[in-house]
């Protein structure tokens, strides 16, 4: 049998697929169209800059969503990291009937490209992780956690093998945790954005806030949050009958 050559203008890369949505969009259009459509234009000019700051570039955004490919898994974490603490201030200033969350899900896969168009399951595997993530919060594939774990040092949630809808194979699954590592991660990337007016003072206020950085951000590097074995549990509920207190 001849071997099948592809087709015209089609090929294939690794890349990083980021996807993300508003968590409960219907209602909050329901409630006031006009208001729900300001605020996503806006909230989709922070999105879109950061993914640019960040060397992605949007692939597609219908209705509430949006596509986006990075070259970089560990640029694709750090960008949607970004984009969550940004969206939670600016949420700050609405009512929270009206605040608006984005859930966002990050793979990592072999995809097809076709003109400024990506296919296969791994942007399939990308917006199923999106729909795992709880609002305002980013849901990462195993093939990601692989390679971010060493790299940034953030909490990551393990959420075990899921199955999901039109992929054949359970897929690892973590949630990356918004907490002060997180915070940490974002105050830096600020100081690197920003341009100083005194490049000296500018240098020594990024190394104390990495060196701060650092500090705060060892005891959850790549930490892996678990459920408790049985074995544990019964060590604990010992330990908690002969009156000592947990950690």
């Amino acid at each position: 049998m001849a071997e099948q050559m592809p087709s015209v203008g089609m090929t294939r890369k690794l890349a990083a697929i980021f996807s993300t949505d508003v968590a409960g969009y219907s209602r909050l259009m329901g409630d006031d169209e006009e208001a729900t459509i300001h605020t996503l234009t806006t909230y989709r000019v922070v999105i879109s800059s950061l993914i640019q700051q960040h060397r992605g570039r949007v692939i597609d955004s219908p209705g509430d969503n949006l596509l986006a490919e990075f070259a970089s898994v560990v640029d694709a974490v750090r960008c949607a990291v970004e984009i969550q603490h940004a969206l939670k201030e600016k949420n700050a200033e609405l009512p929270d009937h009206r605040q608006m969350r984005f859930r966002i899900g990050i793979n990592l896969g072999d995809v097809i490209v076709e003109g400024e168009r990506l296919y296969s399951d791994g942007v399939n595997i990308a917006a199923r992780m999106e729909s795992l993530a709880t609002p305002g919060e980013i849901c990462i594939s195993g093939t990601v956690y692989d390679q971010v774990e060493n790299k940034l040092a953030l909490t990551y949630d393990y959420q075990g093998e899921q199955t999901v809808k039109n992929i054949a194979k359970p897929v690892r699954t973590y949630w990356v945790v918004m907490d002060d590592s997180a915070a940490a991660l974002v105050e830096q990337a600020k100081l690197r954005h920003a341009q100083p007016r005194n490049p000296d003072e500018a240098k020594r206020n990024l190394n104390q806030t990495t060196g701060d950085w650092h500090r705060s951000a060892h005891a959850a590097r790549s930490r892996v949050v678990r459920p408790l074995s049985p074995v544990a549990r019964s060590v604990c509920a010992q330990s908690n009958d002969s009156g000592d207190s947990p950690d």
